[in-house]
């Protein structure tokens, strides 16, 4: 039985640490002002007629703090690429010179910045509530445990190491929701 609810433990601490990295890749494709290649991660360009990611079918380099540039392997593939990023909507406009695409990322005004510091806030609530399932789950799976012959006191013993490992993925949540929101808010 005690090892039934380590693994229970150690698979919810896995889920929950999947959870945070999915975050962490959220966080890095909102902008924070400085031109960051990630940020075009998730947008698919049509290569001979099966969806692509971007960076599979072009370089993506940073220009400076405010340009990226994109050079595709092929040369036809300027226009789908360019389509791509206007269909992904991310608020910047392709600039197309027939050799390679440049995303010039305008200037953050305070109003946008504190949408994407809600958009943040957003991501974040979500990984609290994949965390909060997956704690539910653990616990349910210990509560099973406890009809089949786990004693109560070891049950709840497990249901507190679940809640402190649920604790500790919470704090890392607002840790990185701290560091972006004050990434985003600096000029």
């Amino acid at each position: 039985m005690a090892e039934d609810v380590a693994s229970i433990i150690a698979v919810a601490d896995d889920h929950m640490k999947k959870a945070i990295n999915h975050l962490e890749s959220e966080l890095v494709k909102i902008r924070a002002g400085k031109a960051n290649p990630q940020m075009l991660d998730g947008i698919m360009v049509d290569y001979y007629g099966s969806p692509m990611p971007i960076n599979q079918v072009a370089n993506i380099s940073v220009m400076d703090a405010r340009t990226l540039s994109i050079q595709p392997w092929e040369k036809n593939m300027l226009q789908p690429i360019e389509r791509a990023i206007i269909a992904a909507n991310i608020g910047i406009n392709p600039q197309n010179d027939g050799l390679l695409i440049r995303l010039f990322l305008p200037p953050l005004t305070e109003e946008r910045r504190k949408e994407l510091v809600k958009r943040c806030q957003g991501e974040g609530e979500h990984s609290k509530v994949a965390i909060r399932n997956i704690r539910r789950d653990a616990i349910e799976h210990i509560k099973r445990l406890q009809k089949n012959g786990l004693s109560e006191d070891a049950a709840k013993d497990a249901e507190a190491d679940v809640q402190v490992v649920t604790d500790k993925y919470t704090a890392a949540v607002e840790k990185h929701l701290t560091a972006k929101e004050k990434e985003i808010m600096s000029v």
